[in-house]
This record gives structure tokens, sequence and C-alpha cells, in this order.
């Protein structure tokens, strides 16, 4: 049914007009940023199928926001322009965090810094190291993907994260790097690769403040485990 023809207080945007944000429903919002259906499906039915965990669908808000604009490309009916704006608010929210977390200490908003790198990790096929630079008063100064390696191992150089950090001017770090495969228990590995890169740059006076593992729609901080 078009949204037009369900009844005035059912209709997504008057309830969020009348009732605010909190009184929809995941579909409902979608249905909002969709708009329109395409041929013989209404909107709110595309917009359930989309979050449904299917073949067709992404399991969820939290997974359809972790979506490339490759991955809504398979959907068919889905055209460049419904994409374009699902991906732009996934740019919105990568920037939201970005200025809450170079505004306030990341030791403030752990959450915020968990959802800040599944924003950025979570939804790559290949497995990324990846650093937050902090200033002296823990706020974010700027994020780099470092290296890039295959579903299961990563080459990470100790050198040049300590290049990069000296480069910031950077007082600590985060370290993040993403599972693909869904599991976010860190390895021995891991562990090993957190000790190494906290000992160089400990030569530099450059604290390594967490070590946060991501998979789609989870991330684990090592530093709570007691692992950092």
């Amino acid at each position: 049914m078009p949204l037009k023809d369900l009844p005035a207080d059912c209709q997504p945007r008057e309830k969020l007009l009348a009732r605010g944000p909190g009184a929809l429903s995941d579909a409902e919002l979608l249905a909002l940023l969709l708009r329109t259906g395409i041929k013989g499906k209404g909107v709110l039915l595309l917009a359930q199928e989309l979050l449904e965990p299917t073949p067709v669908g992404f399991g969820g808000m939290a997974g359809l926001l972790h979506t490339t604009a490759a991955d809504l490309n398979r959907i068919k009916g889905l055209g460049p322009a419904k994409r374009a704006e699902l991906v732009a608010v996934l740019e919105l929210a990568r920037r939201a965090l970005a200025q809450q977390l170079q505004e306030r200490t990341v030791l403030g908003s752990p959450e915020a810094v968990k959802h800040f790198l599944q924003l950025h990790l979570s939804a790559k096929a290949h497995e990324v190291f990846a650093v937050m630079f902090l200033d002296t008063q823990h706020r974010l100064l700027a994020l780099e993907e470092m290296f890039r390696g295959t579903l299961t191992h990563t080459s990470v150089y100790p050198r040049e994260v300590v290049q990069r950090a000296l480069h910031h001017q950077a007082a600590a770090v985060v370290l993040a790097h993403n599972h693909p495969s869904g599991s976010v228990a860190p390895s021995p590995a891991d562990e090993a690769l957190t000790r190494t890169l906290k000992a160089a740059l400990g030569l530099v006076d450059v604290r390594v403040l967490d070590h946060v593992i991501v998979g789609p729609g989870v991330a684990l901080s090592m530093a709570e485990k007691g692992l950092v």
C-alpha cells in the first residue's frame, strides 16, 4: 500500500512530526528516507525487506548503515538516487561521530569510539588495520587506515605507525582492526601485536589507550578486557 493511502496517523512523516522519531519503527524511518517503493512493492515493504536477515536484506539498521554503494547496487529496483541517499546518511553519521571525538576526550566516550570505528571498518571485506591519533587531551586528530590484507592476515609495521604518530604530534593512539569473519575475540596474534606496538610507541612517549576489534555489527575493546 502506498504511504499516501494509509490513515493519516499511520503515515511515517505525520507520526514523526506529531510524536517524534522515537515513535517510528526502523522500517518506517527507512521508508521516509526511500520515499517511494519499486514496481509491485510499496515503500514500507521494501524498507522491511532491506532490514531483514535474508539474502536480500542487511540484518537490521546497523547492517544497512555498514553497507557500501556496491552492496546496495545488488538490490533490484534501488536506483542511484536512493543508493546515494543511503550512503550519504552513513557518511553523515561518520562525520558526526568524528566531530564529537574531535571535541571531547575519547576516554569519556568509549561507546562513541566503537560506533565510529564500526562505521569505518565493519563493512570491509578485507582486513584493515587503522589507527586513531589523539592529542594531549585524547581528542581525535586523525583516523588513518594504515595497512590492509587478506581476510585472515595483515602485516603491520611498527616503524610506520610510529612515523605517523610523530607526523600528527600525537600523544596517544587507539589501534583498531576488523575481523570480516564476524568473530571479535582477540587472537594471540592480536595480543602480541598490541604489545609490540605499545613498546614501539612508548619509545616516543605515545600511549596506546586501546585496541578495538570490529566485526559486522559488533566491536570489542581489548582495554576493557584488560589486554592493553
